[in-house]
């Protein structure tokens, strides 16, 4: 292909996107659709698959959204790359980025937000304050602007899967949510864009969030549905390894996102972990696969 000449259309306009939005569905066109915030890997092209398979056009936004990020959290710091991202969304078959610019997404005196409730104060919602507030406004930007009727997400950040689901039905959003598995590197840790923050040996205490994880569906499947007793093994085995502090580690309800004393398979374990300045989330339905060996390695 000659340099310079892509596959994928680039949309960077609001009003383009949704006049291409806009032909599509006159075209009886289905529209899937990935949010990300860009620097892709294994996971995100996980999800354009998916949405490869359940739409006749395929559009990926790459947009780093800063309201759904704290004065102190890593905005700045978020790594981008947007060459790469298309060239990846390229080989994946997508066939629209949209990639906007902060002024096209929150022009001058911009004031409206969208905020979920209950399903969004516990897990990050507790320490991360505003986050899911930005995450639901930005999504639901994105959604009047892309107009899918199937939208991906990932099962690694259950909490933000489970708002957005709660946000489409209670708005009569007429969009399907498909929520996919978490995609993971092969000693089992899930990838994050934010894993090349880790040092070396960051790298390799950072696996106690997987390998903790594992132990609490070895637990359950062994009997154990306490919730308590499964949280003080997860949690004494994390802080066993260095470079870690425990933001959470809880276990709730897959749908309101309630704490649980009893563990059954509609609860879920999840948790944010510091692993030296890198925060790192990560979860496990109960009753569904993981296929991490538990390890008592260090």
């Amino acid at each position: 292909m000659p340099e310079g000449e892509w596959l994928v259309e680039i949309f960077n306009s609001v009003k383009d996107m949704q006049n291409k939005a806009n032909l599509l569905r006159l075209q009886g066109k289905k529209i899937a659709f990935v949010p990300t915030m860009g620097y892709f890997h294994e996971g995100h092209l996980d999800l354009m698959r998916e949405g490869r398979k359940r739409g006749d056009y395929l559009v990926v936004s790459i947009y780093v959204n800063p309201t759904q990020f704290a004065p102190t959290e890593d905005l700045d710091k978020y790594p981008r790359n947007f060459d790469r991202d298309r060239a990846m969304a390229e080989q994946v078959g997508v066939d629209a980025i949209f990639f906007p610019d902060n002024a096209g997404m929150y022009p001058p005196h911009y004031q409206t937000y969208v905020d979920v409730e209950g399903v969004t104060q516990t897990l990050c919602g507790a320490s991360r304050a505003g986050h899911f507030r930005g995450v639901a406004t930005v999504c639901t930007k994105l959604f009047n602007i892309v107009k899918p009727h199937v939208t991906i997400f990932g099962k690694k950040d259950f909490q933000q899967l489970v708002t957005i689901k709660t946000m489409i039905r209670d708005l009569n959003m007429d969009i399907e949510v498909v929520g996919m598995p978490t995609t993971r590197e092969p000693d089992g840790l899930a990838m994050s864009s934010r894993n090349v923050y880790l040092s070396e040996e960051e790298r390799q205490s950072a696996l106690c969030l997987s390998r903790s994880l594992a132990m609490a569906k070895r637990l359950f499947e062994a009997g154990e549905t306490d919730a308590g007793k499964i949280l003080d093994q997860v949690c004494k085995y994390i802080q066993s390894h260095a470079y870690t502090v425990i933001d959470y580690v809880k276990i709730s309800d897959v749908d309101t996102v309630e704490e649980v004393q009893t563990v059954g398979r509609n609860t879920f374990i999840a948790m944010a972990v510091k692993v030296g300045k890198t925060r790192l989330i990560d979860n496990y339905v109960f009753g569904e696969d993981l296929n991490i060996p538990y390890s008592d390695e260090r």
